[in-house]
C-alpha cells in the first residue's frame, strides 16, 4: 500500500491534481501530517466531502479493525497541510465526538458515499472516525 500511495502522491503533484484525484467517485486530496511519534511529516492521500465550509475526512482504512496512523496524527496534532489540485494551505482539524460523527455519518456521508457502510461493517466494532478540516487563511 505504501508503494501505491507514494505513485498516487507523485502522480497528484505532477499532474496538479488531475490524475490520481478520486477514488470511488469521490475527490482524493493530499493530507500531510506530523506524526505523534516521529514529529516527521507524512502525506497521505484519502477522498473528501465537502461540507459547511470545509473537508469531511474519514478514517476508514478500507474498513480495517485498527485506525488508520494518519488519522491517529490528525487527532494528535489538529493542524495539517492540504492538497486539492494546485491548492495547497494548512487547515484546522476538528475530530467529531460521537454524536456529531453519527450526524454527519447518516445526514452527509452514507447519502453520498454509501459505499462506506460496508467499510463500517468490515471494520468490527471500530468507529470510522470523521474529521472537518477547515482552511486557516492568512
Amino acid at each position: 500500500m505504501r508503494t501505491a500511495n507514494r505513485v498516487s502522491i507523485q502522480l497528484y503533484r505532477r499532474t496538479g491534481g488531475k490524475v490520481a484525484s478520486s477514488a470511488k467517485g469521490l475527490p482524493v486530496l493530499l493530507i500531510t501530517v506530523r506524526g505523534r511519534r516521529t514529529g516527521r511529516l507524512h502525506t497521505v492521500p484519502v477522498v473528501y466531502l465537502e461540507h459547511d465550509g470545509g473537508l469531511l475526512v474519514f478514517g476508514s482504512a478500507g474498513g480495517a479493525s485498527v485506525e488508520p496512523a494518519w488519522f491517529r496524527n490528525v487527532r494528535s496534532s489538529g493542524r495539517v497541510q492540504i492538497e486539492v489540485g494546485q491548492e495547497r494551505y494548512d487547515a484546522d482539524a476538528d475530530v467529531a465526538d460521537d454524536d456529531r460523527r453519527d450526524r454527519l455519518w447518516h445526514d452527509v456521508v452514507l447519502p453520498r458515499a454509501p459505499f462506506f457502510a460496508s467499510y463500517q461493517v468490515r471494520a468490527a466494532g471500530r468507529t470510522i472516525p470523521v474529521a472537518l478540516l477547515t482552511p486557516v487563511r492568512p
